[in-house]
């Protein structure tokens, strides 16, 4: 399991960007699609207290919408 979690939907362009900026990165990271998978909506609900996309899960640091020098700080530590 890597130290990353992407929580997503298909259709989230901001999503897609923290994608691909991990990537760039060269950063391992989980992809978890909220709208097929009903209990990891829960738990990005209970981590974030936010419904909205993307929420990135940095080595525990939760991380609301795509934030670069949030990211970079988490990855960072």
């Amino acid at each position: 399991m890597a130290d990353v979690k992407v929580y997503s939907t298909p259709s989230c362009p901001w999503c897609t960007k923290a994608k691909q900026f991990l990537e760039e990165k060269g950063v391992d990271f989980d992809y978890i699609d909220v709208t097929k998978d009903p209990e990891a909506l829960k738990e990005m609900v209970e981590k974030s207290g936010q419904r909205g996309v993307p929420v990135l899960d940095v080595k525990g640091t939760i991380i609301v919408g795509f934030d670069k020098d949030a990211i970079e700080a988490a990855l960072a530590e």
